[in-house]
């Protein structure tokens, strides 16, 4: 049986009902677009592994057979351990400058504090980040975001290309002197999966999306900022 459903066309963004046709005794046959007249989906085909590695490259049709032709749902869990893995960053590099070797248990509180704080910071910050792209999406192409669900949509794209930040993890367990280089490669690594994400869920020009994730972080900066001048520890 057909797998029904709306469906996108990987290489032209196109609308396909059907992903593939299944004649039985294990004959498939892809769906070709109407548009294009390619594969609606070649990655149907393909190893995970194989999509993994062109998702990594940040190659449009990955992107899209993730995004529309299958159904991931572990964006919430994703955002979550990525923000865990900043926040254990975050909090090691401040036990690193901290000379304090007192075992008291207030002082392990006191650290314990400090891990919850910084999981804290690193949810404000993202979640300022988002809303500067979804302010700034809103107001250039509004025609784009006039449902609920494409909200849900890009939100769900933007949380799912973060995947970058497990990067952190390999990080900080073969830390060495280059160690603040690499989080820096892996920065801009996750800007530009957002990037296409975002070109991707919305079909976008290039521009347009950098343009939403420099006033991204410029908003996530500035609230940053914000809290800071009203005297919390941000």
């Amino acid at each position: 049986m057909a797998v029904l459903g709306a469906y996108r066309c990987i290489e032209c963004n196109g609308e396909a009902t059907e992903l593939y046709r299944d004649y039985r005794r294990g004959v498939l046959r892809i769906s070709i677009c109407k548009s294009c007249q390619k594969p609606v989906d070649k990655y149907i085909e393909y190893d995970p592994v194989i999509i993994l590695i062109n998702a990594v490259l940040c190659k449009a049709q990955a992107y899209r057979h993730i995004l529309f032709n299958t159904k991931i749902n572990i964006h919430g869990k994703l955002c979550v351990f990525c923000l865990l893995c900043e926040a254990y960053l975050r909090w090691l590099q401040l036990q690193d400058s901290s000379q304090n070797t007192d075992p008291d248990d207030l002082i392990r509180y006191a650290k314990e504090w400090d891990f919850y704080r910084m999981f804290g910071i690193a949810s404000l910050e993202q979640t300022s980040f988002f809303i500067g792209i979804f302010i700034t999406l809103w107001w250039m192409t509004p025609e784009t975001l006039k449902r609920k669900s494409d909200f849900i949509l890009l939100l769900k794209a933007l949380l799912l290309s973060t995947y970058g930040k497990l990067l952190l993890i390999p990080a900080v367990i073969w830390e060495h002197d280059y160690t603040p280089l690499c989080l820096a490669f892996i920065k801009v690594f996750v800007l530009i999966s957002n990037s296409q994400a975002i070109r991707v869920t919305l079909n976008l020009n290039r521009i347009l999306p950098w343009f939403a994730i420099l006033f991204g972080l410029i908003f996530e900066n500035g609230v940053v900022c914000l809290f800071q001048k009203m005297g919390w520890d941000v």
